[in-house]
């Protein structure tokens, strides 16, 4: 058997997964839609005023980079623990890796996405 039918098969079957999951919520999903069901719902208070509050995109944009640095220092934990057992090779690229990561950062401060102004 060729190698290219298992990555035709994952393929496959990674289409399948989301796209049955979709159509099965579809499926069993209510239809009927009523005027309780479109309300808004906070904790069991009724809202006073408008509900719809827009956010300055700054917020999702501080929260997104937060989760950049969060999710790449997962990644340099390992690599950090083996430091002393790791060749001049691993070394070098962790090195890399670190000052892209620093110039992520400084081009999000010199953007001014760190200001909470």
């Amino acid at each position: 058997m060729s190698p290219w039918i298992y990555i035709g098969l994952f393929f496959i079957v990674g289409l399948i997964i989301p796209v049955g999951a979709i159509g099965f919520a579809w499926f069993l999903g209510p239809r009927k839609s009523n005027p309780i069901k479109r309300t808004t719902y906070e904790c069991g208070i009724e809202t006073v005023g408008d509900s719809w509050v827009q956010f300055k995109a700054q917020y999702y944009i501080f929260a997104l980079v937060f989760l950049v640095f969060d999710v790449e220092t997962v990644f340099l934990f390992p690599w950090a623990v083996r430091l002393g057992q790791l060749g001049l090779f691993a070394v070098v690229e962790g090195i890399i890796f670190i000052l892209i990561l620093l110039a992520g950062l400084v081009y999000t401060w010199r953007k001014g996405m760190l200001e909470w102004a």
